[in-house]
């Protein structure tokens, strides 16, 4: 052998985004997005993510590869409710993003960022046209049918994350309505008779204003409706507002008309995100009313909300493994045999009790 070194004779591990994400120190799904452009992703991260990739030798998703040999385009879109800044600011959709990602690493396809909010010039076009493998629709959405709808006509298959939908369409579900009504029966079981309500949008306008019953029966927004039964399960009078988005301006807004006359202010409000329940909470303060001596505040999500002060008693539920599951799902339906469906999956919440909730005073 003359002292030289045996031959290496093992195989060398491809570097994968994941890689790449890591070393950059970013998420999967923002390494994706540096790479397809589709997203709200900062010229110093799209650096530091390329910069990454060329020192581990990562060329970046090729869609010419194995998928374009089956006749596809390595892409898998996904539809969001809102615009994608405004998405980008929900950790809720980071998190499921981050989740999709992983699931769908062994199509080696690339994220297409859709959205549909349904004015005018908005990508229901794209949704006609998009050159996409398959697609994942986020729910919580009250446009979801108007999605499934469009996507059913170009024979796209389709994967929902919350939000009933058809036979052909998988659904990761969401203990919703059960999730909701535990929230309610802890605030029963503290005292409180008076508590009002703030949604997710109820309807594809977006309507923000006070929750009728025509605009109840009528919701076409599952996630919505289903959260708003679950209060209604154990408060069947519980009035409040519908807001147009889920973030804190919605929530705060909508908190101002609920409390806004003293002699009729709820003991308790019941959010359907995190985001309008540091709305809420930020409207209280205002206000001059304390939380949770004089209110008590309930979310949905677990997420950590930026600047505020308290530890939030919600509805923990499980993002990432949701978006994990819809890209597994995508990959069964992609990869799996001929006319085989893939499943759906249910996951369930965790109740959170944390310093915003409290017994009524007096």
């Amino acid at each position: 052998m003359n002292g030289e070194p045996a031959p290496h004779t093992g195989t060398i591990a491809r570097p994968t985004l994941a890689d790449v994400a890591a070393k950059a120190g970013v998420s999967a799904s923002t390494a994706s997005l540096a790479f397809s452009g589709a997203g709200p992703v900062s010229d110093a991260t799209k650096q530091r993510v390329l910069a990454a990739a060329s020192e581990l030798g990562y060329a970046g998703p090729d869609p010419r590869g194995r998928s374009l040999r089956r006749g596809r385009s390595g892409i898998v879109g996904v539809v969001l409710e809102e615009r994608i800044r405004a998405a980008f600011l929900d950790p809720v959709k980071i998190q499921m993003l981050d989740g999709l990602t992983e699931g769908i690493a062994p199509l080696g396809a690339g994220l297409l960022l859709l959205t549909d909010t349904g004015e005018t010039g908005d990508t229901a076009l794209g949704i006609e046209s998009a050159p996409v493998d398959a697609v994942v629709l986020v729910g919580c959405s009250p446009r979801l049918s108007h999605s499934v709808e469009a996507l059913r006509r170009r024979g796209i298959p389709a994967v929902a994350i919350e939000g009933a939908t058809a036979e052909d369409v998988p659904e990761i579900s969401l203990d919703n309505r059960e999730a909701t009504r535990r929230a309610a029966e802890h605030l029963r079981e503290l005292g409180h008779t008076d508590v009002a309500l703030v949604t997710l949008p109820l309807d594809p306008e977006r309507t923000r204003g006070p929750i009728t019953e025509q605009l109840a029966s009528n919701s076409t927004a599952d996630t919505a409706r289903e959260r708003l039964l679950g209060v209604w399960d154990v408060f069947p009078h519980a009035t409040g507002r519908a807001a147009a988005a889920s973030s804190v301006e919605e929530g705060w807004a909508a908190a101002k008309e609920l409390l806004a006359d003293p002699a009729a202010r709820p003991t308790a409000i019941i959010a359907q995100s995190d985001l309008l329940a540091a709305g809420v909470i930020w409207a209280a303060e205002e206000l001059g009313i304390a939380v949770p001596a004089e209110l008590s505040v309930v979310g949905f999500d677990g997420i950590r909300v930026d600047g505020l002060q308290h530890d939030l008693t919600t509805l923990v539920q499980p993002s990432v493994a949701k978006g994990r599951a819809a890209g597994e799902a995508l990959v069964r339906l992609l990869e799996g045999e001929p006319g085989l469906p893939a499943e759906a999956m249910h996951f369930t919440s965790t109740l959170h009790v944390g310093d915003t909730t409290a017994p009524p005073r007096g």
